[in-house]
């Protein structure tokens, strides 16, 4: 090789080993980061794009949903499910975007890092994570529906509506009660609207004197004919018990199961029974109460003897 030829080589080696400048790293390191800016802002604008339209395809999704569902079941199943429905169809929009705006990141990288991300999701937000799945299953298994009256946790009124956390019961009061879904799972639940009639039943007392089997007909036959009262199954009278004072009977109707229509109907139905019990004759007595006298009271009423305030006897004199 000839010396002109090595000489290149030798300047290039010297330039290759001499430190680059401070200021021209700086704008080379700039210049990088604005071309892989450059090349990324088609992929970044694409990536908004399929969010945008997997927000539309959500919004047109949950139109439908509801739409369809409210034909076929509550007006809360539909709410929820369609909710439930747009949520999935902007979750794949996201991933879709993610894979679009990041092409290196393989599908199995977003779904480890997605079970990574639901984890901690599932710690940070577990009570509104598990009112929701109680929601859902409330929605599937309906054991009540919106506008059915039900007594759950101490609190009874008309479900307003069941949403994707909580329950909402207006009280036969006016007042709105919010209750959240898991505890309404975990609970008894009692739906007096389950059926379009319930049993009402009140207590009746009649003298000892009075003939219990007449006293019976007489208030089956007033049962019979208050209004609003079923005639299948039909009112009933049974003596129950016999009290300190009087003979208990046990008056059941059958009504419309809501239940300011039921407190009309058992208002009229024991209204109906007094009457027809005063007009036969056949007496309803009050608790009858025994006093024995004791010395002091015999004292005190005899004038005899003094009464002291502790209730002894202090002879007069």
């Amino acid at each position: 090789m000839s010396p002109a030829g090595a000489r290149p080589t030798a300047l290039l080696a010297q330039r290759v080993d001499q430190p680059v400048a401070p200021a021209e790293e700086v704008t080379q390191t700039a210049s990088s980061m604005v071309e892989t800016v450059a090349e990324a802002l088609p992929r970044v604008g694409l990536a908004v794009v399929v969010v945008l339209v997997g927000w539309i395809l959500d919004r047109a999704v949950r139109w439908g949903l509801r739409s369809w569902l409210r034909r076929r079941r509550t007006p809360s199943f539909a709410n929820v499910m369609s909710k439930v429905g747009g949520w999935a169809v902007l979750a794949i929009a996201v991933f879709a975007a993610l894979a679009v705006a990041f092409p290196s990141v393989q599908p199995v990288d977003l779904l480890a890092g997605l079970g990574i991300f639901s984890l901690a999701i599932g710690f940070a937000f577990q009570d509104i994570l598990e009112n929701t799945l109680s929601g859902v299953l409330l929605l599937f298994r309906q054991p009540f529906r919106s506008g059915d009256q039900v007594r759950v946790l101490d609190q009874e009124g008309t479900v307003e509506a069941i949403t994707i956390r909580e329950t909402r019961i207006i009280t036969f009061d006016g007042e709105l009660v919010v209750v959240p879904n898991r505890d309404v799972y975990k609970s008894v639940i009692v739906v007096p609207t389950h059926g379009p009639i319930r049993r009402l039943s009140f207590e009746i007392g009649i003298a000892y004197e009075n003939d219990a089997r007449q006293a019976v007909e007489v208030v089956t036959a007033a049962l019979a004919t208050v209004e609003g009262v079923a005639s299948q199954p039909a009112p009933q009278a049974i003596v129950t018990e016999l009290g300190v004072s009087t003979v208990d009977i046990r008056a059941t109707v059958w009504a419309d199961s809501r239940e300011g229509e039921a407190l009309l109907v058992l208002h009229d139905a024991i209204t109906t029974v007094k009457e027809a019990l005063d007009a036969r004759g056949i007496e309803m007595p009050a608790d009858i109460v025994a006093l024995q006298a004791t010395p002091s009271l015999r004292a005190a009423l005899q004038g005899d003897a003094d009464v002291t305030p502790g209730g002894g006897v202090r002879p007069a004199g």
